[in-house]
C-alpha cells in the first residue's frame, strides 16, 4: 500500500472535550468504541474538539444518532486539554479529496473510508488527524491515536474539568 497523501502540521494551544468521568480525563475503555477516524480493534483514539460549541455539537450529533435526550447523560464534564503534537493536515475539502473523502457528514454509516484512511494513517506512524466537524463543519476535531491507556504523546489534561449538570444550548452552525 503506498503511503497517504498528507501533509503534516503542528497543533498547539488549548482543546476540549466532553466526558462521563470527573476523575479520569482518559478512563479506559474494554474494548475500544469504533469512531469515525478508527475502528477499536485496530486502535483506541481520543478525540478533541478546538472549541466548546464544537465539542457540544459532536455531543449532540451522538446523542441524536443514539436516540439519547440529553438529560440522560448528566451531568458530563468539560475537560481541557494542552496539546502540542504534530499530525496529518485533512482540514480542507481539497486535503480530504486528496485521500479520497468527502467532508464527514454526521452519520456513522458514513464512516468506513474515513476509518480506513485514519488506519492507514496511524499504520503509517502518525499522531493523530486534525479534520473538519462532522457535527458543526466550522469547527474542528483531533483525533489522536493511543496506545492502550495512555494519553497519547503531547496531550496533557488540564485538571480539574468543569461539571455540566444542566442540558446546554445547541451550538450554532450545528448539524445532526
Amino acid at each position: 500500500m503506498s503511503r497517504l497523501d498528507v501533509a503534516p502540521i503542528v497543533i498547539g494551544g488549548l482543546w476540549v472535550r466532553h466526558g462521563r468521568d470527573a476523575k479520569n480525563p482518559l478512563p479506559d475503555r474494554a474494548p475500544p468504541p469504533n469512531n469515525r477516524w478508527q475502528r477499536g480493534a485496530v486502535v483506541d483514539a481520543l478525540y478533541l474538539a478546538d472549541s466548546e460549541a464544537t465539542a457540544w455539537a459532536e455531543w449532540y450529533r451522538y446523542l441524536a444518532e443514539s436516540g439519547l435526550p440529553p438529560q440522560l447523560r448528566l451531568p458530563t464534564y468539560l475537560w481541557t486539554w494542552r496539546v502540542d503534537l504534530e499530525v496529518a493536515n485533512l482540514q480542507s475539502r481539497e486535503r480530504l479529496k486528496k485521500v479520497g473523502l468527502a467532508p464527514p457528514k454526521p452519520n456513522r454509516h458514513t464512516w468506513p473510508p474515513f476509518q480506513a484512511v485514519g488506519e492507514a494513517l496511524f499504520r503509517e506512524g502518525w499522531h493523530g488527524l486534525i479534520s473538519p466537524s462532522a457535527a458543526r463543519p466550522q469547527g474542528r476535531v483531533l483525533c489522536l491515536f493511543r496506545d492502550g491507556t495512555l494519553a497519547p504523546a503531547g496531550a496533557i489534561p488540564l485538571s480539574p474539568p468543569r461539571e455540566v449538570a444542566t442540558v446546554p444550548i445547541p451550538p450554532t452552525g450545528m448539524t445532526t
